[in-house]
């Protein structure tokens, strides 16, 4: 017998949902024909991970910022005190998207990846942490400020096991959307673990765009279903409510929301795509407010914007930036490395690019993401 709660519910096909569903088609085919290089689309996606880890970590209740989260990422040096457990929340949640790109798109979601996703985002937590990381819960639970009454955890692993048939099922291309949506409320609705089940929900969610072909066109990994729910935190929850009783009515209704704030996502990020954009509206701008905040020479300045425009630089592409003799240039770019404004490509030691995802420009560059539009409601105006 098939569960009612995983059978698509009819849609009329001239809805906003059927529309948006087939515009998300047209701009996934969009996606990988613009002019913007690999390398910057791979730096840009590293900074959306940081900025989707603390959207996910904020609708929490993590009060982190984005600004503290990119200054204070990264390894603990022998000495150096132990990161907080809020910081410490969002790196788990960064380990969560590694450890989803680690594993073949391909391969079907299980029950131990389930699992091992929750081990990971309730790792060593206290405020969020979960007495048993990586185990579905054995007691009964509630929900802060929801009527919902999650099944009982005599039901949870079979509840789980119909979630992930359903979650695996091949699905043609115009339902894709709308079955990720359902698959997401649905185990919210299950609500599988103690704590970390917002967090588990959202990295679930990914891993199913993933195979939902969202893995296949290099440098698009940003897509990323955080941004969709940090962009109306309580229109998340009352959509997620209005599914809660599992009628067709309601699941439509959240299905409404996830589809079209993809397709608003998906629409900024192919605009990413025009390299002239990147350029002239993110790139340069941040560069040259790096610069009237003391943080770079003009030379500096202009070596920088070199490379931006540029993708990949030798050293004798930064002449004009920074004159002298290739020794001389050579200690500048050093000094560019060490600073993390400029990275080493991947083509070799002797090529560079310009940081994008961390270091002293990546505040800059998630400032003029602000102020074009692209971060979530839940971040704008996060370093005022």
């Amino acid at each position: 017998m098939i569960d009612k709660k995983y059978v698509l519910p009819p849609v009329d096909f001239g809805s906003a949902l059927v529309r948006d569903a087939f515009a998300i088609e047209r701009l996934r085919g969009d996606l990988g024909t613009g002019t913007t290089p690999v390398e910057t689309l791979v730096e840009l996606h590293a900074l959306f991970r940081v900025v989707m880890s603390v959207i996910s970590a904020r609708i929490e209740g993590n009060h982190t910022t984005v600004y503290d989260a990119l200054s204070q990422l990264g390894p603990v040096d022998a000495g150096e005190e132990s990161p907080t457990d809020s910081l410490h929340e969002i790196m788990n949640i960064l380990d969560g998207i590694d450890f989803i790109d680690s594993i073949d798109a391909a391969q079907p979601i299980t029950h131990v990846l389930i699992r091992e996703l929750h081990r990971i985002a309730v790792s060593d937590l206290s405020r969020e942490g979960d007495r048993t990381p990586g185990e579905y819960r054995s007691n009964e639970v509630s929900i802060s400020d929801s009527a919902h009454a999650p099944p009982s955890h005599v039901y949870v692993h079979a509840e789980m096991s119909a979630l992930l048939d359903f979650a695996n099922r091949e699905m043609p291309t115009h339902e894709q959307m709308i079955h990720v949506a359902i698959a997401h409320h649905r185990f919210v609705w299950i609500h599988p673990f103690t704590n970390g089940n917002g967090r588990v929900s959202r990295l679930f969610t990914y891993a199913m765009l993933r195979r939902n072909g969202f893995d296949s066109i290099p440098g698009y990994r940003a897509v990323n279903p955080t941004a969709v729910f940090g962009n109306d935190r309580d229109g998340y929850y009352a959509a997620l409510e209005a599914a809660d009783d599992l009628s067709g009515t309601g699941t439509l209704a959240w299905c409404e929301f996830f589809v079209h704030g993809l397709r608003q996502d998906l629409e900024r990020l192919v605009r990413m795509q025009d390299f002239d954009f990147v350029t002239r509206e993110l790139l340069s701008p941040a560069i040259d407010a790096l610069r009237a905040s003391g943080g770079l020479t003009l030379e500096e300045a202009s070596a920088l914007q070199i490379a931006a425009v540029t993708g990949v630089v030798k050293a004798a592409d930064l002449a004009p930036a920074l004159p002298g003799t290739p020794s001389q240039r050579s200690v500048a770019i050093r000094g560019l490395l060490g600073r993390g404004l400029l990275t080493a490509d991947e083509r070799g030691p002797r090529f560079y690019r310009t940081a994008l995802s961390r270091g002293p420009l990546a505040p800059f560059i998630v400032r003029r993401l602000d102020a074009l539009g692209y971060l979530p409601r839940m971040l704008e105006h996060d370093g005022e």
